[in-house]
């Protein structure tokens, strides 16, 4: 048995990606690794040295000349296969890493190969499900319908007559991507210790890579995800997940359901299905952000073949393999930079950015809050409805790249799904703003939400100093009231809650004012009405002015306005309020304004009486 065919039995045998054992392999057996350095490290050098040249001779600084280069590595990552692919794709979502030219370049790398032999793929199966072909299939076509850098997809039915997708692996993938995955780390560990100016962990991020690489090369991992995806939106009748065939699915085939569906992006085929575009735009925003800040688990890679319109007008994902989570503490602290990056408080936004791990605690964040507030203070102006979130990541991009940032995993790829997404839409509609599209759904979770943190936020947002603004609170719940899903009555009791919290102090002193004058306007309207009726000789010296006795409630100012808010939200209905009732009587605040107001209305009593002994007219 020779040194290579060693290497290939035990990289064929990792089942997740481990560094240290991977270097050990190819540390005791170097043949094969040989081979593939002289393939990959020639074509990289001659690019180094050509862009180096450039650099020298100053024609880096040439758009053109910038824009060539980029795009002539990205021709040469898919040259040199998967791994160099993966490698591209990861670090397209780096603007801590790249610049912008060759970001913008990077991400417009597709992950598509030519197929390989169907033949070969026939027998992939047999070997991994154990049985031949028609044991399994009445027929499948040897042709694939699509390939990409891990594997291609086969139709095919199966003996229950059910028309399936067959994705098949290719062959000797793992023992590819293992070997390259080895190239790459030492490549980065190079970089990472003999060019200074790049900061981030090059050697963690591929690392990072080489795990998400093995986890999608694991077709049992991607059937996993697929039937989590599908319970956690179980309950949206707007979402279609294919079913997996988990009997004929393996590590290395993976069964599903085959679906007959319509590109986004191809508008005709869309609109002849009688479906409107905008609907299953709108309908893929919501389901991307209940993932993001809902569930914490994420589809990251909605491009446009993942995303398909169904006859029956539902949207349907395909394609598990690369999935990614959010914990709950981090779903918070970006909805907590939504709002310091709305209130354009860039220096608690400054701090957000430490907490969620783009920065260490160690940076002088002095320098960086004017850079943020040049990136968002004119998009912040112009409304979060109109930010252009292309832009501002562009924009942004640079910040991250000139300050110290190391940014998240997860983060990376919730950047890289919002803004396919958005690309997507913007085929769609030319003027789309996914931001605009997403504020609803913050909004909704900031009024909702009883996480303690979001209740802190939302008070941030209504409060500035002292002051309560009325058009925040109008904002966010005609916002929030975009939502088809809003729950006005959970909606009501938070604004409750922030009314009988401590930071409500001022909201309750605005009320009790409110109820002390509109009671102090009773008892001096029903004075003067006993006063009509007074012998001439002591009666009191009166104003012709009139008093209209409205509805108590709605002439307190607090409450007319918001009234004049919540009225306009569909669904409303004075019954929300009055199943509140017992409610609010039993709040520990309200004993204490009942006595405020008895003491401020005596108060004005008293010096009511000794104006009018005083002859002084009311």
């Amino acid at each position: 048995m020779n040194e290579d065919y060693t290497d290939f039995i035990e990289a064929s045998g990792l089942l997740k990606y481990d560094p240290d054992i991977i270097s050990k392999i190819y540390q005791k057996n170097p043949g094969r690794l040989f081979k593939r350095l002289w393939e990959t490290l020639i074509p990289i050098f001659a690019y180094i040295i050509s862009v180096g040249w450039d650099k020298l001779t100053g024609q880096l600084k040439i758009e053109s000349k910038a824009k060539f280069r980029a795009k002539q590595l990205t021709n040469l990552l898919v040259e040199l296969g998967p791994a160099f692919v993966k490698a591209g794709q990861a670090l397209s979502t780096r603007p801590d890493i790249i610049p912008v030219v060759l970001l913008e370049e990077l991400s417009e790398l597709q992950d598509q190969l030519p197929g390989f032999d169907g033949n070969k793929a026939m027998e992939l199966i047999e070997e991994d499900l154990g049985k031949k072909i028609d044991e399994i299939f009445l027929n499948i076509d040897k042709e694939p319908i699509s390939a990409a850098s891990l594997g291609q997809v086969h139709k095919a039915v199966l003996k229950n007559k059910e028309t399936v997708a067959v994705k098949v692996q290719r062959p000797g993938l793992r023992e590819q991507i293992t070997l390259d995955l080895y190239i790459v780390r030492n490549i980065a560990n190079w970089l990472k210790n003999n060019i200074g100016l790049i900061r981030s962990d090059l050697v963690a991020l591929i690392d990072e890579l080489g795990k998400r690489v093995f986890e999608e090369m694991d077709y049992l991992n991607e059937a996993e995800n697929a039937e989590k995806f599908r319970s956690l939106h179980l309950h949206n009748s707007k979402i279609a997940v294919p079913k997996i065939y988990k009997e004929n699915t393996s590590r290395r085939v993976l069964t599903m359901e085959w679906i007959n569906g319509t590109k986004l992006t191809n508008l005709e085929k869309v609109k002849n299905l009688g479906i409107d575009p905008d609907e299953m735009i709108e309908i893929g925003v919501q389901c991307s952000l209940e993932q993001l800040l809902e569930h914490g688990f994420f589809h990251a890679d909605p491009h446009p073949g993942n995303l398909l319109a169904l006859e029956d007008g539902r949207l349907c994902y395909l394609d598990f393999g690369m999935m990614s989570e959010v914990t709950r503490s981090s779903r918070s602290g970006l909805i907590q930079a939504v709002v310091h990056l709305v209130n354009k408080n860039f220096d608690k936004l400054s701090q957000d950015f430490v907490k969620l791990g783009f920065l260490s605690e160690e940076v002088n964040l002095e320098p960086i809050v004017p850079a943020f507030q040049d990136v968002f203070v004119n998009a912040v102006e112009l409304g979060v409805s109109k930010m252009d979130f292309k832009s501002v990541t562009d924009d942004m991009s640079g910040v991250m790249y000139k300050f110290p940032f190391q940014l998240p995993p997860y983060y990376a790829l919730i950047i890289r799904s919002l803004l396919t997404l958005e690309g997507i839409a913007l085929s769609v509609d030319p003027e789309f703003k996914i931001l605009g599209a997403a504020y609803p759904y913050f909004a909704r979770r900031l009024m909702e939400d009883p996480d303690p943190q979001l209740r802190e936020s939302l008070k941030e947002m209504l409060f500035d100093e002292k002051q309560f603004k009325w058009d925040r609170l109008e904002d966010l719940l005609s916002n929030a009231a975009k939502q088809t899903n809003l729950d006005l009555e959970k909606l009501l009791d938070e604004v409750i809650n922030l009314l009988f919290s401590q930071k409500g102090g001022f909201l309750r002193n605005e009320i009790v004012n409110g109820l002390t004058n509109q009671i102090d306007l009773i008892g001096l309207k029903l004075l003067k009405s006993v006063n009509n009726y007074l012998p001439k000789s002591i009666k009191i010296n009166t104003t012709k002015e009139s008093h209209n006795l409205n509805d108590l409630i709605l002439t307190i100012e607090p409450f007319k306005n918001f009234l004049e808010i919540i009225q306009k939200i569909p669904g409303y209905s004075i019954d929300i309020f009055l199943k509140r009732v017992p409610r609010l009587l039993n709040e520990p605040y309200t004993k204490e304004m009942s006595f405020k107001i008895a003491k401020k209305v005596t108060e004005k009593s008293v010096v009511r009486l000794v104006k009018i002994a005083a002859g002084a007219t009311i």
